[in-house]
């Protein structure tokens, strides 16, 4: 057991395990190559100063732990200001979600956990391309 410090300042015992199944930072030199690279990504837009952000935390946190075959992104807005912009972030925490690099869910505001776990879901179970299908029969 070991005593890891998150990035948004809580701290919390964890085996050696569960810090192979915790989140990514994501950076403007990595984003397109994570994105690209894996078939579902989620990444948290965050700010240390974020109240909002510091209470979805445990819940994104926790979601990479239980969906350990997903890539779970961090992206640190005070940091990566022109990856946030270029995502047209413009309120924190926001959730994008990408599946085989497109975009499937963009929204801003913490998320409750059954509400994470329900986009979870909808991402895993889309199918591309008969999304495309009905928006181009639209």
């Amino acid at each position: 057991m070991v005593l890891v410090k998150h990035p948004l300042g809580y701290s919390s015992p964890v085996t050696i395990e569960r810090l192979k199944m915790t989140t990514i930072d994501v950076t403007a030199a990595t984003a397109d190559a994570t994105i690209s690279g894996n078939e579902i990504v989620l990444l948290d837009f965050w700010a240390s100063w974020c109240g909002p952000c510091r209470q979805f935390a445990p819940v994104y946190e926790a979601a990479a732990e239980a969906h350990p075959d997903l890539v779970f992104g961090s992206v640190n807005t005070e940091t990566e200001t022109a990856l946030a912009a270029a995502a047209q972030v413009s309120s924190i925490p926001t959730l994008m979600v990408f599946k085989n690099g497109t975009l499937v869910f963009n929204q801003a505001g913490a998320l409750p956990a059954q509400a994470l776990e329900q986009v979870i879901a909808r991402v895993r179970a889309l199918d591309l391309g008969e999304a495309a299908v009905q928006e181009a029969a639209r």
